[in-house]
């Protein structure tokens, strides 16, 4: 296993690349701000022809994230589409016409519902549970929902997690996402599905919106994933067969405090299956 340096720049990596798939939070923005740079990157990798999908683990559909971008400053050139876990959640929702839901999680992610044929209902009368995050994630941690979970769990109900990330930025705060709650749920018994990054539907419907844009298929060596997990952006690109650039500014940036360079057992040790290359943040 080699080393790994900190490259300075997306395009001496994209030269033989016709696809991006690019994380969301944590690379193009921190939840309270967008960082212009990392948008100008992808808008300049567009312009040379390149395709832009934006893969999130957001637990709402393509077009609520796009309105949570637009405010940000995120302009709408700056990719192609959006996929999100909120968009294969409802998927998942729509596919059971009639059936009772609990749904966990802020006000905020009701579009993951919306319109739809379902009864939103308690715990005790639900067929399934969706989590989209915490019902306050400014205060709570997973384990204020033990008890829930174990209510739960003796009535044999499936959780869909509708965000499988554990934690996120939130200006410079770090706090529980969904993630949390469903891998509690699964290491007491109960059974999850996963929506998003690292689990392959995600990556199969960001490849279909990329072949929907170029009206071709896109080899996998000419894909180029870019995110700041380890847990879901890497392990989900390596899982998938495509080359991910690892942005360090993010979740683990206090891994990379002082580090220029990372020498094999460092790499093995903090990614198991290195990056392509890291980046501190993403610049063209």
């Amino acid at each position: 296993m080699t080393t790994l340096r900190f490259a300075e720049r997306l395009r001496d990596l994209t030269g033989h690349v016709d696809v991006v798939l690019s994380d969301i939070w944590g690379v193009v923005h921190n939840g309270l701000e967008s960082f212009p740079e990392a948008c100008e990157a992808l808008h300049t990798f567009r312009a040379k022809g390149g395709t832009v999908i934006m893969i999130t683990n957001a637990p709402r559909p393509a077009d609520s994230v796009q309105r949570q971008l637009r405010k940000l400053g995120v302009a709408d050139d700056t990719y192609d589409a959006i996929v999100s876990s909120g968009d294969l959640t409802r998927n998942f929702v729509a596919g059971r016409p009639g059936q009772a839901m609990y749904l966990i999680g802020p006000d905020r992610d009701s579009s993951i519902h919306r319109g739809l044929d379902v009864k939103l209902t308690q715990l005790e009368q639900a067929d399934y549970i969706v989590c989209s995050g915490l019902f306050d994630d400014e205060t709570e941690s997973a384990d204020d929902y033990r008890d829930m979970m174990s209510q739960a769990l003796a009535r044999k109900l499936t959780l869909v997690c509708a965000n499988p990330d554990i934690i996120v930025e939130r200006g410079d705060r770090l706090i529980y996402c969904a993630g949390a709650v469903a891998e509690l749920y699964r290491e007491m018994g109960g059974e999850v599905i996963f929506y998003g990054k690292p689990h392959r539907p995600i990556y199969d419907q960001a490849m279909a919106l990329a072949k929907a844009k170029r009206g071709k298929d896109t080899a996998l060596d000419r894909v180029l994933a870019i995110g700041d997990s380890v847990r879901t952006d890497l392990t989900g690109a390596h899982a998938y067969g495509i080359d991910l650039l690892f942005v360090t500014r993010g979740i683990h940036a206090g891994d990379f405090e002082g580090i220029e360079q990372m020498g094999a057992s460092e790499v093995k040790e903090l990614f198991g299956h290195p990056p392509k290359a890291l980046m501190r943040e993403l610049k063209w």
